[in-house]
């Protein structure tokens, strides 16, 4: 085998050293990165680079096909190293009293690899300043070519000159390519601190920050790193390269010389100040910034019920004025780094202006030679002092603000570390806590438990109970260690599992999501799925367990991802299970089953804690432990809770019934060491966590012309880009003719000697400068605005797009879109842009002026032009293909954020998603090293080329000596070396452009797919519905095209004012409730919708006020505001908060109950005063007096109003005028609750019975009598009725 040998990245046609070296990331095999070869074929990469140039003209490449990163660069390596130093960091500021600096850590970590380029640099510059006076030797030949060793000094100046072009580009490709990798390397190991702090924040933390604040941290904060280590050594190499060329020009032209430098540190002054303006308005815009993508993620959360609520363009109006004032931030930006660049542009004619001016003020006698020699210095020093310098001043600034960011998160208080799932030394498992009293926020002043003391053994069972708000789900979170302690002891001795009170799945498959890292064993697996009653469920799913879930646990019910999170609990078989509500979310039959095969069965030998408003198993509990705003009410066994005056009446009606297997509190310890025994707390049966994060699709190859097109008249009118292509053209032409007919002035002199001093023709500069300026900043304001332009484009789009989009695509590819790609987009893009416009006008106009001055160098320049053109074609193919992989691979799972953290942290599963993060990182690291490797590539061909071109000219100046004049060497030489670093640098940008692919993804966002027009030309009167009647006519039904039937040939109507209960099995098609479309489909969607009020199953609430959440856009009184949480039983409980309505919610609400939280939705819906209100599920995480209250509020308060709604919670059916009964989404009944309740044949009737026969009978009793109350109460109204139409026809005869 030849180690050597360059293959193809094909799976059919791998290279020979990849086919032995593969590594596997989640279900593909990656052929291993050349350089970790025991035999690695080269040190240069084109060696083994070009043949995924010549195969990315066959097909596109996959991800799958990229070689995977060296070990020195995978994310856990980077992260941890960075991290330890940031931890001496934060020990060194605890010793001493000072706030821990995150710059020190990462000077700590990262010194070595910056002095290595700075030594790079050091030579790369030097050699830039060397090449000057190289080519002002050879002019002096010229000049005086009769001396005896003239011609030997002049090869020898050529030769130097040629090694020093060739060591240039090694130097600049070397220093460029390390500088890049040091950039990514610190991006990659924040990124990696960053992931790994949101898992340890504590929850006061979490309400400190956002997801939002969190995804623009990874996407645009640590972006910055990629920028700053390019340019972060020209802050000493600048003025050092300054001094020496001040000296050299000195003993060249004399004192006036120091006129020229004058203007430059006039310059950098002036830049410097700029640089404190970027830090200024970088603060500035990345808080603009973070508010902007909190409220979009919020917007993406809470999608659902922004479209039930017709509330599209009030967000858009939202999202639209937040982006106007961060655009104003980015437009300033724009503005300082154009009036850099034209700065750039313009400086070194300026300096040579005064220069020369000074010197024939002064007397000076300046050859052609030190005229060459002086433009060649100061185009050197330009570059440096005006281009580099001001660009490592505002990437600095910059890199600043982000670093302190940064460490603000890192230094956010973390949840203390406890040794609960550690089993002490005697091997006994306990819950013990004793006089327990926490806060959530200790600034508050209100504990969030108070006095608390019990004990739970291994085989027992404790039922949580409680009305809304009590505490119940802050107990179990204070044994997970959640909450701050101020008193008392917690003791949780065992390995915990955890079920939180709403279901968290995540993007995986369903048989992922139940092992969540455990080794699947079959027998086992089958035990679990059938205590959990998921085994029909998974029938009907096409591809059963291997069902992908996505983001939000599409295409699951609430009921089925309840039963997949007690799944993955059970089969974890830990020894303490903490479950927090997990039967409201199912119907009757599943939850009697859940609750006796899986709680009281499968879990019979753990130590069980339940938090339950289904109060008909409270008998058998082992113990009860009712609690009533964060304090102990009551504490005992069933029987002492029926002798205690407190819901006695309840308890009694809903328990007595049969027993059902409970669990025995004097289990025998054998039990319990055998229990030990099965449990398996080793890491030897884990595995990874199989977590699906497809790439999305993304088209091939290079971006296309409509995408420039969209991508500039978004910002303007094509007019304004004429002109602006005429002033561009303008200020080039100007600039060009000056340089012309000055250098030919520059000859005429030296014909007669070696002498100059008059140039009148620098009055062209005066032209040019306002020129230059005027296009910098134009351009500048045209792309700014043109991404502004995209991004509400983007934002309409996707409010108004199909539920279905969200359902296919995560938060975080959502949420990437407006964080990267529009960061790109405002920073990055206008500015290649610029710099490549003016680049390549400047590039045309030293081609321009070398052809008027030696016409036949058009053939050479021709050929290199051609052969630029051809590398190009080569490159960008490839590349495209590659950018693309690197922009769709730049993504991370958000979804385990907030939701998640609390079911991660108990199942001590942080090391397994810290893990996935390093993977999605790292897949993203190998798109993004194998771009720079090809960008490298394809610079060191230009740069090759461009050397050749240099040599070719300086030995053929030489040569053919007697044709030209020295101004001709002079000037075709210098031009040639400005050349061949605009040239390469023209092209380079060219292929920067890649970036155009993030406005190309933000444009593909604008097209999406729409839902129906929000308005049509029909508008219905103010008074519709007058009835609210809903009718459904043979209605079929699916969430996406591609989905199956959820709603099948439906045919059902509700009369004006009535209130339907809907129930059904658990995943029975309940949420899918439609208006027949014969009476939609000339109704607009916005009309249709504020006509309805919908409160959903999953409670949707925004960061922000308690008022802003129930009427976000001030459409009410505050005594409406307040009447409305009344009836939802919440007044009390805003009123006792500090801050009342104006109280502060954190993300989703996450400071509130979730019992909260469904209440706080509901009073949202009554404010509207709807004819038609839907009810999905609203109150199944309230307890049962909360619920009767509600129902009330439904027969009072909303009895004009027809009422849908669905419910589990039989007990809330029976006051309904009628019941629809669905299964697998086809009507089965419909018909009166005392009818169905005494049809032993009915579906109802059946569901009844899951409860027993005395729940049942009680239920069929209370049916009949609201039966009987609502035709007494039909039967007085009609003859109220009766009797006022008598009145009135005894007055009319009276009148007539």
């Amino acid at each position: 085998m030849n180690p050597s040998t360059p293959g193809l990245p094909v799976h059919d046609q791998l290279p020979e050293f990849t086919q032995t070296h593969v590594h596997q990331v989640g279900d593909t095999i990656q052929p291993s990165h050349p350089l970790s070869s025991p035999f690695p074929p080269s040190p240069n990469p084109s060696q083994w680079i070009n043949p995924f140039f010549l195969f990315g003209h066959k097909r596109r490449l996959k991800e799958n096909e990229i070689h995977s990163v060296l070990p020195k660069d995978c994310s856990q390596h980077l992260g941890e190293e960075l991290q330890g130093y940031w931890k001496q960091e934060v020990d060194r500021a605890e010793e001493n009293g000072e706030k821990p600096s995150l710059k020190k850590a990462i000077i700590k970590c990262y010194w070595k690899s910056c002095l290595l380029s700075s030594i790079f640099i050091f030579f790369e510059e030097c050699t830039m300043v060397l090449l000057p006076l190289l080519l002002g030797k050879m002019i002096s030949y010229f000049e005086n070519p009769k001396g005896s060793n003239a011609l030997h000094d002049a090869y020898i100046c050529a030769a130097v000159l040629s090694a020093c072009v060739l060591l240039w580009a090694i130097l600049h490709h070397l220093n460029f390519n390390h500088l890049q990798r040091v950039g990514m390397r610190l991006r990659v190991a924040t990124s990696h601190m960053i992931y790994h702090r949101a898992f340890h924040l504590s929850n006061l933390a979490l309400r400190k920050t956002t997801t939002g604040q969190i995804v623009n941290l990874l996407s645009n904060d640590v972006k910055r790193f990629d920028q700053v280590t390019t340019f972060l050594h020209y802050l000493w190499v600048g003025p050092l390269q300054a001094i020496a060329v001040t000296a050299l020009l000195y003993m060249e032209i004399g004192i006036s010389c120091l006129a020229g430098m004058a203007i430059l540190i006039i310059l950098l002054v002036l830049q410097s100040c700029f640089g404190k303006l970027f830090s200024s308005l970088r603060s500035k815009t990345t808080a603009l910034t973070d508010d902007r993508i909190k409220t979009m993620s919020e917007v993406i959360t809470g999608i659902r019920t922004i479209k039930m609520y017709a509330w599209e363009k009030s967000f858009v109006e939202l999202i639209t004025t937040l982006r106007r004032d961060e655009i104003s931030k980015i437009l300033k930006s724009s503005y300082l780094r154009g009036m850099n660049l034209a700065i750039f542009f313009a400086a070194s004619k300026i300096m040579i202006f005064i220069t020369f001016i000074i010197a024939v003020v002064l007397n000076n006698r300046i050859t052609v030679s030190q005229v060459f020699l002086v433009v060649m210095l100061f185009e050197t020093v330009r570059f440096t002092g005006t281009l580099y310098f001001p660009m490592a001043i505002e990437k600095v600034s910059e890199a600043v603000v982000s670093i302190n960011r940064i460490k603000d998160f890192l230094l956010l208080e973390e949840i203390p570390l406890h040794d609960h799932q550690l089993l002490p030394s005697d091997g006994e498992t306990i819950v013990d806590v004793q006089d327990l009293t926490a806060f959530w926020d200790k600034e508050s002043g209100t504990p969030a438990l108070k006095g608390l003391s019990f004990t739970v053994r291994p085989g027992e069972l404790l039922a949580v109970v409680g009305p809304v708000g009590a505490g119940k789900s802050s107990l179990l979170s204070a044994l997970l260690g959640e909450l701050s302690l101020i008193q008392g002891n917690v003791n949780v001795h065992g390995r915990i599992a955890y079920v939180s009170q709403q279901p968290w799945v995540f993007p995986g498959t369903v048989r992922s999501n139940i092992l969540f890292g455990k080794k699947y064993e079959e027998d086992r697996y089958k035990e679990v799925i059938k205590a959990c009653a998921l085994e029909k469920n998974l029938q009907n799913l096409k591809e059963r367990d291997q069902t992908v879930i996505g983001d939000g646990g599409t295409p699951l019910s609430e009921g089925q991802k309840a039963r997949i999170s007690l799944a993955r609990a059970v089969y974890q078989d830990a020894d303490i299970y903490l479950l927090d509500d997990p039967l409201s979310a199912v119907d009757v039959e599943v939850s009697r089953h859940l609750f006796e095969q899986c709680i009281c069965q499968a879990l019979k030998d753990k130590v069980t804690i339940l938090v339950t408003h289904q109060l008909q198993y409270l008998k058998a509990a082992s113990k009860i432990l009712q609690l009533e705003n964060g304090e102990m009410v009551e504490k005992g066994p069933y029987t002492e809770f029926l002798k205690s005056r407190i819901d006695s009446d309840s308890l009694s009606k809903k328990t007595e019934e049969p027993e059902p297997s409970s669990k025995s509190p004097d289990q025998p310890q054998e039990s319990f060491t055998q229990s030990m025994k099965d449990a398996a707390p080793e890491d030897h049966d884990t595995e990874d966590i199989l977590v699906k994060l497809p790439l999305e699709d993304y088209s091939k190859g290079q971006v296309g012309c409509k995408t420039y097109k969209n991508y500039f008249t978004a910002g303007t009118h094509w007019s304004i880009i004429i002109f602006l292509i005429l002033v561009n053209i303008a200020a080039q032409v100007n600039k060009d003719i000056y340089f012309a007919l000055a250098n030919e002035h520059h000859i005429n002199v030296s014909r007669q000697g070696n002498e100059m001093k008059t140039i009148d023709l620098n009055w062209f500069k005066c032209i040019y400068h306002p020129f230059g300026i005027t296009r910098s900043l134009v351009l500048f304001y045209i792309l700014v605005r043109s991404s502004q332009i995209l991004h509400n484009k983007m934002v309409e789009s996707i409010l108004r797009s199909l539920v279905v989009f969200f359902d296919r695509n995560s938060i975080g590819r959502i949420l990437n879109r407006f964080c990267k790609d529009i960061g790109l987009m405002d920073d990055l893009l206008p500015l290649t842009f610029q710099d490549l416009i003016q680049t390549f006008l400047l590039v045309i106009g030293v081609v321009i002026v070398m052809v008027a001055m030696i016409p036949w160098t058009v053939i050479p320049l021709a050929l290199l032009g051609l052969i630029f053109f051809l590398l190009q074609l080569y490159f960008l193919n490839t590349s495209g293909d590659v950018k693309r992989l690197e922009c769709a691979s730049d993504i991370f799972p958000l979804s385990i954020f907030s939701p998640g953290t609390p079911t991660i942290q108990a199942y001590k599963a942080k090391q397994k998603f810290q893990k996935l993060f390093e993977t999605c990182q790292d897949l993203h690291s190998e798109s993004w090293l194998m771009l720079l490797t090809m960008s490298q590539c394809f610079a060191m061909c230009l740069d090759v080329v461009c050397a050749i071109l240099v040599i070719g000219v300086a030995f053929g100046a030489l040569i053919l000596k007697e044709s030209w004049t020295p101004g001709q060497i002079g000037l075709v030489l210098s031009l040639t070396l400005t050349l061949m670093r605009m040239f390469q640098w023209c092209v380079r940008q060219s292929t920067e452009v890649n970036m155009m692919m993030s406005a190309e993804r933000v444009i593909e966002y604008t097209e999406l797919e729409k839902e129906e027009p929000w308005e049509l030309d029909f508008r219905p009167p103010a008074y519709w519905p007058d009835n609210g009647m809903i009718a459904f006519n043979n209605v079929n039904f699916k969430y996406s095209p591609d989905g199956p039937l959820v709603l099948k040939d439906l045919t059902v109507s509700t009369k004006p004012k009535e209130k339907v209960c809907i129930v059904g099995k658990t995943g029975a098609g309940k949420s899918t409730i439609s208006i027949d479309k014969n009476l939609t489909t000339s109704i607009g969607l916005h009309d249709l919708r504020k006509k309805m009020s919908v409160v959903p199953q999953e409670p949707v609430l925004f960061i922000g006020t308690m008022k802003k959440n129930l009427d976000p856009f001030k459409e009410h009184k505050e005594e409406d505001l307040w009447n409305a949480l009344e009836e939802v039983q919440l007044k009390e409980t805003i009123q006792g908060l500090p801050g009342k309505m104006d109280t502060e919610l954190a993300e989703s609400g996450s400071n509130l109950s979730v019992g909260q939280r469904q209440l706080l939705c509901l009073a949202r819906a009554i404010l509207r005063k709807s004819r038609i209100l839907i009810m999905d599920e609203a109150t199944s995480n309230v307890d049962p007096r909360t619920d009767e209250l509600i129902q009330k509020i439904i027969h009072g308060t909303l009895v004009q109003c027809t009422v849908l709604t669905i419910t589990n919670r039989l007990s809330s059916v029976v006051d309904s005028n009628r019941i629809m009964v669905l299964d697998s989404g086809k009507l089965e009944e419909y018909d009166k609750p005392h009818i169905l309740m005494h049809n032993k044949n009915s579906l109802l009737y059946k569901m009844a019975q899951q409860l027993g026969e005395t729940e049942a009978a009680a239920l069929a009793q209370r049916a009949k009598e609201v039966s009987l109350l609502q035709r007494v109460v039909i039967k007085v109204l009609r003859m109220v009725l009766e009797g006022l139409q008598s009145t009135f026809s005894e007055m009319t005869c009276v009148k007539y």
